[in-house]
């Protein structure tokens, strides 16, 4: 992607002298107080990260109504099934529930419904086909809230439900015995951002007591880790404590099948982080959910999303290695399709001058694999950067996934289209929705036109938010051990990133990739001393001949490690790369207050370059850099 704008975080010089008197390096105390970090005692907090859940399940509005049911079913012995979503989060979530509720003896199902055929959420068949097999108590985790009718129904049969979410609710909660739901008007949760995991790690430590809080937690912090990772949750509060803990112990974990999964891609043997997990592990697990099963093997899973929860939970090597190969195919397949459908949508857009001039996309195509329309919708944003509705057809009813830019609400500008959908749900910026065929053209009208009305033009220009301007010769071993410590990345506490400028090839210049979409270079930067370091820019063919040439550019980048048999190299993983001639029209603005600091920024004229639409987005608001309420940009839907 193409940033018309660079945002450099101005830092205090206050906060920058009280920070390193306190003992934190120089360069260290910049990028910290540009965080809104301004004490000593908030540094330590940030960097050492703690290692305990601070807040109480109990805090959480009916999760004592929850136990209590739960804990009267176990007792009863009474058959249990817990009933999960397709994705990461709920896949994880899933095993989470299934695995404590198998420690306790307990007859549980587990029950992932097929994106295709079933749809997200609960569904009146399946809540019937579970009846059926004579389940008395219905748990679900990460989807629910939205499910009123289909609670009525399965109490309507007998079944008690408790709801375990994390998703907006609506007007009307459903009415089960419980609903353990953090983003609930009426609770009080003091982190609300947990993933459908976490508020099912919280139930699972509510059920185990204190007293087994600590094992129940180092048991099940990987499991939850690789969830909020996956479902692109704030990395502040009890997240940043979960993905921590997790990572640490991620290729340690009892889990045999998520060491299959490990072996798979590669990376059993490497330092695990949150990049690694949003990039490399979860999209192997989303993919079983998103692929169909073959109806014509008998001994196939009822769903991909069941047959990822059997890997987890299985406990043979060697059919957790067979299950981890077929999910890897699923994979490989749906990276085919789904580059296939984006190149196919990029040239309709193309094809199309009246639709390339709006402010959003909605496009619809009825051949269209659902489970990789929500992919396809990121891809779309990667090129255009825009709000996007991506659709097709299924099961007699046009159904899609929306993602949305930094900035605006999209689930108010679906909600604004209500009345022409059969149902909707989901946050910020992504969301699912379904109606009727014959009023999508309708819907299109309507929700261009919001989006037309309603979004500020800035916000359609994509932006990059720099920490610090370094020389090459300051990435020292010491200060990328200091950046270390910032880690775990994601929303609300993105990896630092750094500008340099005047850099020039030496060495090695190549495009590299299966099309040739990706610049490899050898950069150094002329000053005393002189220092060359190897970097990556993705995505980024266009100052090719201009590099190789000689000449020299301003770079924005992250400082990423690569471990390889116990060696460490260093790379820039390049963001954005400046010519001279957009130097020179580069204009200062104003500051420009965001949360708890403020921001100078650059605005850069550049010719517009499509960008390859091949990489999963994974774009958030600037955030706030104290106390962040960020929303999620999940991939549920």
């Amino acid at each position: 992607m193409k940033f018309s704008k660079w945002y450099i975080a101005p830092a205090e010089e206050a906060d920058i002298r009280r920070l390193g008197e306190a003992g934190y390096p120089q360069l260290v105390s910049q990028v910290l107080a540009a965080r809104g970090i301004s004490t000593a005692e908030e540094a330590a907090a940030f960097l050492e990260r703690g290692r305990d859940l601070t807040c109480s399940p109990f805090l959480m509005k009916d999760m004592d109504r929850a136990v209590e049911c739960i804990s009267r079913a176990i007792s009863q012995g009474r058959r249990i099934a817990v009933f999960g979503d397709y994705d990461v989060d709920g896949i994880t979530a899933t095993v989470i529930l299934v695995d404590y509720l198998k420690s306790r003896g307990v007859d549980v199902l587990h029950y992932i419904p097929r994106r295709i055929e079933d749809g997200y959420g609960l569904g009146q068949d399946a809540i019937r086909s579970l009846h059926e097999q004579g389940v008395e108590l219905l748990i679900t985790v990460d989807c629910g809230i939205t499910g009123v009718e289909e609670v009525d129904f399965a109490a309507s049969l007998g079944m008690d439900v408790v709801i375990t979410d994390h998703h907006e609710c609506k007007d009307t909660l459903p009415r089960a015995v419980a609903v353990v739901d953090p983003h609930r008007p009426d609770c009080t949760y003091p982190f609300p951002y947990l993933a459908g995991c976490g508020v099912a790690l919280k139930l699972v430590l509510a059920l185990g007591g204190e007293s087994r809080e600590e094992a129940l937690f180092s048991r099940y912090c990987t499991l939850a880790a690789i969830g909020t990772i996956a479902d692109v949750m704030p990395m502040s509060g009890e997240n940043r404590i979960i993905v921590s803990r997790g990572l640490e112990c991620i290729t340690q974990s009892d889990f045999i099948g998520l060491h299959a999964l490990l072996q798979e891609a590669g990376l059993m043997d490497k330092a695990i982080t949150s990049v690694q997990v949003g990039f490399v592990l979860a999209p192997r697990i989303n993919a079983a959910g998103r692929m169909r099963m073959d109806e014509n093997d008998e001994n196939a899973s009822p769903s991909g999303g069941h047959a990822a929860v059997e890997l987890l939970i299985e406990g043979n090597e060697s059919i957790a290695e067979e299950f981890g190969s077929v999910i890897d195919a699923y994979n490989q397949d749906r990276k085919s399709i789904d580059r296939s459908v984006t190149q196919e949508a990029h040239d309709y857009i193309e094809g199309n001058p009246e639709m390339k001039a709006l402010k959003s996309t909605v496009i619809y195509n009825p051949r269209w694999m659902k489970g990789i329309v929500g992919i396809v919708a990121s891809r779309l944003i990667e090129t255009y950067y825009r709000p996007t509705v991506v659709l097709t057809m299924s099961n007699g009813f046009v159904t899609g996934s929306a993602r949305s830019v930094p900035g605006f609400d999209l689930y108010q500008a679906i909600e604004s289209c209500s009345d022409l959908l059969e149902n909707f749900g989901g946050h910020m910026y992504a969301a699912g929705l379904t109606m009727r065929p014959e009023r999508v053209e309708e819907f299109t009208r309507r929700f261009n036109a919001y989006v037309e009305e309603n979004i500020d033009p800035i916000t359609l220009q994509p932006q990059v938010e720099i920490d610090s301007e370094l020389f090459f010769s300051n990435i020292t071993p010491a200060f990328r051990r200091d950046l270390n410590r910032f880690q775990p990345f994601g929303p609300g506490n993105p990896a630092p990133v750094f500008v340099t400028r005047g850099v020039v090839s030496h060495g090695e210049t190549k495009l590299v990739g299966a099309d040739c979409e990706h610049l490899r270079m050898d950069l150094m930067q002329r000053q005393k001393p002189n220092t060359t370091i190897q970097t990556i820019a993705f995505q980024q063919p266009t100052h090719y001949e201009w590099i190789r040439a000689g000449h020299p550019i301003d770079v924005c980048y992250q400082i990423v490690e690569n471990h390889y048999r116990g060696s460490v190299s260093v790379q820039l993983r390049i963001k954005d790369i400046k010519t001279p001639a957009e130097q020179a029209i580069i204009r200062p603005a104003t500051s420009v207050k965001t949360g708890a600091f403020r921001l100078r920024f650059f605005t850069v004229s550049r010719p517009t370059t499509p960008a390859a639409a091949f990489r999963p987005n994974h774009s958030f608001p600037l955030p706030k850099r104290k106390n962040t309420d960020t929303t999620k940009s999940g991939f549920s839907f």
